[in-house]
């Protein structure tokens, strides 16, 4: 079928893909991962939204009405807040997603067959999220009223019962985004994806380019010392890092008009903090390389789950447990909430205390790894 010299060509590639294990095994797991994570996160049907409740009535009506919210598959009643600044800080904090406010007198209106409003407040700063729970606020309280209308049939008749008018007035509110702009989602995210994708793929590849073309062993037995190395290999991808966030940020307020209500030096900060994670992973990965083709597909399939399971495309709460579970290791999830927290909420370092903290231990342990294994590689 084919001459010999093709047929020699041939074997020998096969040959030198046999002598990389690590590659084929890369290469073929990677679209069982792809399938994977595609099958189970990419979805945007999203259940059980996290709902902090601030009942001001306390009564067998109002108890009813959170019932009802309960009860619908979209919502999950998580925090019984005492106010509006409670709910307001745990919607800042992510902790909540949506708020339903009940005011005084709620149970004494539905009683008299008066109109009871009340408040439904969304995090908007997720729109996909945002949507879902706009939607079923609304749904679930027209539910609940009609079920009062019919109450009110049954007890007083059809022309008093209109009289009346509604029995629930939902009153929505949404926080932080109240067009619903994708943009406004999408671009500080950006700033995310781009430190990882840029930092951990040129320092795995700049490291292992020195080990090909042999300048590795002239930098050994140089008076220069591991850490030294390291840090001067670094730097420069750092700078650059830096230099496309900043473009990023100019570019979403130029372009799509992007609010930035934060500190901008806090969210510098800890996009530091952040790259000292990136760049502690791609000299990881250098050090487990042979090649810049084997440290690059490493790279990318330690960056796809990073995109699916940080709730970069697709939010976190659509995802099954277990997916949610593993996204905890993904230092790019804490990464996200962070910038997405100071650009459009424009929260401080108090409400993201525990993002910090999980990012300063993901910063430590895998840069103290990977300098350690860094440094007996050159041993």
């Amino acid at each position: 079928m084919f001459n010999p010299r093709l047929r020699a060509v041939i074997r020998k590639e096969f040959i030198q893909i046999v002598r990389d294990p690590r590659t084929l095994v890369l290469t073929f797991a990677m679209p069982v991962v792809q399938l994977f994570l595609l099958g189970y996160a990419a979805t945007n049907d999203v259940r059980n939204i996290d709902l902090a409740v601030v009942d001001r009535d306390r009564t067998a009506q109002s108890r009813a009405l959170v019932a009802s919210y309960q009860a619908a598959d979209y919502f999950r009643v998580r925090f019984d807040a005492d106010s509006e600044a409670e709910l307001r800080d745990l919607v800042d904090r992510g902790r909540a997603r949506a708020g339903l406010i009940i005011p005084p007198g709620y149970g004494r209106r539905i009683v008299a067959g008066e109109t009871a409003g009340v408040v439904f407040v969304i995090d908007g700063s997720d729109p996909t999220v945002a949507s879902t729970a706009l939607a079923a606020a609304q749904l679930t309280g027209q539910a609940e009223a009609t079920e009062l209308t019919v109450e009110r049939l049954a007890r007083r008749g059809a022309a008093a019962a209109a009289m009346a008018g509604p029995a629930i007035d939902v009153r929505t509110q949404v926080w932080y985004n109240p067009d619903l702009v994708s943009a406004y989602y999408m671009v500080p995210a950006l700033i995310g994806l781009i430190l990882q994708f840029l930092t951990i793929i040129l320092t795995a590849t700049a490291i292992v380019r020195e080990r090909e073309r042999g300048t590795i062993e002239q930098l050994i037995v140089t008076p220069i010392r591991p850490w030294e190395l390291v840090v001067g290999k670094l730097t420069p991808y750092v700078v650059i890092a830096f230099i496309d966030m900043v473009e990023i940020l100019v570019a979403g307020v130029l372009l799509f008009g992007v609010p930035i209500n934060g500190s901008l030096p806090l969210l510098l900060v800890l996009a530091g903090l952040f790259l000292v994670t990136t760049l502690g992973i791609g000299l990881f990965i250098s050090t487990i390389s042979s090649t810049q083709q084997e440290a690059t597909i490493t790279a990318i399939f330690f960056n796809l789950p990073s995109i699916f399971l940080s709730g970069f495309f697709f939010p976190l709460a659509a995802m099954p447990p277990f997916l949610q579970l593993l996204s905890y290791a993904i230092p790019l999830r804490y990464f996200l909430i962070i910038v997405r927290g100071i650009v459009l909420k424009g929260v401080g370092a108090a409400a993201l205390w525990p993002e910090i903290v999980a990012l300063t231990v993901f910063a430590v342990v895998i840069m103290g790894a990977a300098a350690l294994r860094f440094h007996k590689r050159l041993d």
